[in-house]
């Protein structure tokens, strides 16, 4: 399998504080990665390093076989999937959702003068009802609850046919209704062999979809362990990144936790 990320000896820092790194990652094609740890962990900027919105301060990232610094990140980004909270503040309020999917094929953040033609109409269609929301096509983006924009935003980073999906907490702030559903629809996905490697960021193992084959599991920056799911998601090593005695379950390829 190729290499989709190759991060060697990666760290940032932010004035006299390195809050990620040194870290060595490897994420191949096909994978299923999924990157926790407790709040300031280094997750989100590790997402953002990933995506190419940031450069780490010393080593070297290789994405989809380039190397950030010698690449143009625009041309880049057209073949990265993206879902985070900061992306959501960007797009337009007053966007039809419809739109919202529509202009990440030529990755716009809002509508101009672009023409879309009927396969990009239809495969928007279908990645909205492949999220659950086929219904909120004609809705505003702005009037919808955090939820509907989770998946909204999901369909939007599906809309390029990526080589890369990266999420930011896609089960966050949904209830659990909402949340089972989602992940069971991450889980489908995962499940066609022509669906990108993906890395999911979250807090909470039981917001790992079934079908997660890697973690990568961080406390202040550092790597605790990594590996194939079912060898880093351990008593041992949770305990270990939250501070707290923890006991960990398995139950039809899903995580759960709860304090010894």
């Amino acid at each position: 399998m190729s290499a989709i990320l190759e991060l060697s000896n990666i760290s940032v820092r932010r004035g006299d504080r390195v809050i990620l790194g040194p870290l060595d990652w490897q994420v191949l094609d096909g994978q299923r990665w999924v990157v926790l740890g407790p709040n300031g962990a280094g997750k989100t900027t590790l997402l953002q390093i990933c995506s190419s919105l940031i450069h780490p301060t010393t080593g070297e990232i290789k994405i989809l076989g380039t190397t950030l610094g010698r690449v143009d990140v625009f041309e880049l980004r057209t073949r990265i999937g993206l879902t985070s909270s900061a992306l959501v503040e960007q797009l337009p309020a007053d966007e039809l959702v419809m739109d919202v999917v529509l202009t990440a094929a030529y990755a716009m953040l809002g509508r101009w003068q672009e023409k879309y033609d009927l396969w990009d109409e239809s495969r928007a269609m279908a990645l909205l009802t492949a999220l659950g929301v086929r219904e909120l096509g004609t809705r505003t983006f702005g009037s919808l609850s955090d939820g509907e924009k989770k998946r909204v935003q999901i369909a939007r980073a599906l809309m390029a046919d990526p080589e890369l999906l990266l999420l930011d907490e896609p089960a966050s702030s949904l209830d659990l209704g909402g949340r089972e559903d989602l992940l069971k629809r991450i889980e489908v996905f995962a499940k066609d062999p022509l669906a990108p490697a993906t890395v999911i960021v979250t807090h909470h193992i039981e917001e790992i979809p079934a079908g997660t084959t890697h973690a990568l599991l961080l406390k202040d920056g550092l790597c605790v362990s990594q590996g194939e799911v079912e060898q880093v998601i351990t008593n041992a090593n949770l305990s270990a990144a939250y501070g707290i005695s923890i006991s960990v379950s398995v139950e039809g390829g899903r995580f759960f936790a709860r304090a010894r």
